[in-house]
């Protein structure tokens, strides 16, 4: 198997995961698509373009999704003081809860590869894919 899939199927599913988990704890409306928006390190005072960048698709795509998280009530797009058209993304309290309950189940899913991996692998797993997320491989 490649590393793209190698990298995705797990990628993939940690998202499902997250999604399911946010819909049982009351935010049952946002989807997999939602990810490209509240993946880390979150859209909060970030601007539409740099979100779109961020997940890989087109402003269009991202200003859909952000259309949709702010008709749900988890984001506000606020203009920028000095900036003219100048605009960032600002969670609301609704947005920081799924924030904080994505923080709080990543943790959970980290505990369970550990178990699953063992404590020594699966350090040396985040290390080996922090060093690929600092090097320009990543970019």
């Amino acid at each position: 198997m490649l590393i793209g899939a190698l990298l995705r199927v797990p990628a993939q599913a940690v998202q499902r995961r997250i999604i399911k988990g946010l819909n049982a704890a009351g935010f049952e409306d946002l989807r997999v698509p939602h990810m490209a928006v509240l993946q880390y390190p979150g859209p909060d005072r970030v601007r539409p373009g740099a979100l779109a960048e961020r997940a890989g698709v087109s402003k269009q795509a991202m200003n859909q999704l952000l259309r949709s998280l702010e008709s749900l009530g988890y984001i506000v797009r606020s203009d920028v003081p000095d900036e003219g058209r100048g605009r960032v993304i600002r969670l609301t309290k609704r947005g920081r809860a799924a924030y904080a309950k994505i923080y709080d189940m990543l943790s959970v899913i980290e505990r369970e590869w550990s178990a699953e991996l063992g404590s020594r692998r699966f350090a040396q797993l985040k290390e080996i894919l922090f060093r690929v997320w600092e090097s320009p491989l990543a970019r």
